[in-house]
């Protein structure tokens, strides 16, 4: 299949780079390279990292692709892409020129993503490769110690993982001190002023619990951990670090998804289509681009639904229905705007704002859910049902996945065990998948921990002690 030289790339990316710069794109710089299907795997399985720390789980992760790819279950990403300044993407060396040309304008859709939205601004692009492969020689330096090892170090990685994404979501929002939580605890304890006290009863405000850990309720579960477990080595708190700071780096890109698909996906169509390849490289595009973005049926293509929604953004600016004009104004600069939503939105917004019934009936959206053994169709995006089933799919993109987990009390019936809580939302803990995370929190805090959620719409307590699993299920 292969029709090409790193010439024919270096000459097409050029063209490309004037077409980035033409359209308005922000970049950073941009470096491919090339590789095989083995290193394709190779980065899959190590999120796309030329370093990452050794572990068990990515040896796993690769066997696993490798062996659905090489019995034709799965196949390979076009591209991988990683947020970083300058930006590295891998290109595969068997695709054909014209896949190799949408791949790269795809790139730049990313770079420019990665570059400009709001939620990657806390993830330092330009110390991205520094700090993995640092991350990398810190862990091979604990498995290689005689008196730590391989052994320790993959044991209180597992743990880590399980819980790695039990963390704050919104990175834009600042993190309150404790010295800011005591005050606003000693500030919530004084009576508001009352301009009638003769005829009121003054309130019984009891005092602050000033020694309660923590003050308030703390989502940083792996971070609460190293802090407050005394008993944990440094190479301990460490590795804790490293799982943190790495789940906070993905976090963007679990929650722009669809936005940064669909975006890339935009750019490589208006890109390649303004290039005028050769009649068999357009046909070839064609096919290649409707592959990327079709839909798929009875599940979500991040690719099709972003593109089809950054599309009918463009139209809704420039060319918008008589009703649409009457609600939303216009008609308006659409690039503009195109661009200021990819800056300022995530999935949820981005969904929440712009996936509207029409455009839904247009895509066929419908909710599911299983029957005994077979799943229905329980809703259509009709006019009474299609803001509930926007309303489901927003809350179940990004990090909304994930439950919402905080720990209350480091300190609970004064037995220093940890207490934590579930923002229940309608949907419950799998109870297996419970039992195993609350083991692996169990191991790194040391004593028992307790878990307060919902189960079949009563309250539940989960408890992980010396003695194991203890589910009590209310009445």
């Amino acid at each position: 299949m292969r029709s090409w030289d790193v010439d024919d790339l270096l000459a097409w990316d050029e063209r490309i780079r004037e077409k980035v710069a033409e359209f308005g794109l922000d970049c950073f710089p941009q470096v491919f390279e090339i590789c095989d299907e083995d290193q394709m795997l190779g980065y899959m399985a190590y999120h796309g990292m030329p370093a990452h720390y050794p572990h068990w789980s990515y040896g796993k992760s690769f066997e696993k692709l490798k062996t659905t790819y090489d019995h034709g279950v799965s196949g390979l990403p076009y591209e991988m892409v990683i947020n970083s300044d300058d930006s590295v993407a891998y290109l595969m060396r068997n695709n054909s020129l014209c896949l190799q040309i949408l791949t790269i304008a795809h790139v730049y859709g990313h770079n420019d993503f990665f570059k400009n939205n709001f939620t990657f601004r806390h993830t330092h692009p330009e110390l991205t490769v520094a700090n993995f492969k640092s991350r990398a020689d810190r862990v091979r330096r604990y498995v290689e110690d005689p008196a730590i090892g391989i052994d320790k170090v993959e044991a209180l990685l597992d743990a880590a993982h399980a819980l790695s994404f039990n963390c704050r979501r919104n990175l834009g929002v600042r993190k309150i001190g404790e010295a800011e939580q005591r005050a606003r605890a000693i500030d919530a304890a004084r009576p508001r002023h009352d301009p009638y006290p003769d005829i009121h009863r003054a309130p019984d405000l009891p005092p602050p619990d000033l020694r309660r850990v923590p003050l308030e309720p703390e989502e940083d579960i792996l971070l609460f951990i190293r802090d407050h477990n005394p008993y944990l080595a440094s190479w301990e708190q460490d590795l804790l670090t490293i799982v943190h700071e790495e789940a906070q780096y993905f976090i963007p890109q679990i929650e722009t998804k669809i936005m940064n698909e669909g975006w890339a996906s935009f750019w490589h169509h208006r890109i390649v289509n303004s290039l005028d390849l050769p009649e068999d490289l357009h046909m070839e595009f064609m096919v290649h681009h409707a592959q990327v973005v079709r839909p798929h049926p009875g599940s979500i293509n991040p690719y099709y639904l972003g593109f089809k929604l950054w599309h009918d953004i463009l139209r809704r600016c420039e060319n918008p229905t008589p009703e649409e004009r009457e609600r939303y104004g216009g008609p308006c600069d659409g690039m503009a705007t195109l661009f200021r939503i990819r800056e300022a939105d995530r999935d949820a917004s981005f969904l929440r704002q712009f996936l509207h019934g029409r455009l839904m009936r247009e895509m066929d959206m419908y909710e599911f859910a299983p029957e005994e053994d077979e799943y229905v169709v329980q809703r259509v995006a009709d006019e009474n049902n299609w803001q509930h089933i926007r309303d489901t799919l927003v809350g179940s993109v990004g990090m909304a996945a994930f439950p919402v987990i905080r720990i209350d009390d480091a300190d609970h019936d004064g037995a220093r065990r940890l207490h934590l809580t579930h923002a229940y939302d309608g949907r419950e803990l799998e109870l297996g998948q419970a039992e195993k995370t609350l083991g692996y929190l169990y191991q790194l805090w040391g004593r028992g921990v307790v878990l307060d959620t919902t189960v079949h719409n009563k309250a539940a307590t989960l408890v992980f002690d010396d003695g194991g699993f203890k589910p009590k299920l209310a009445a």
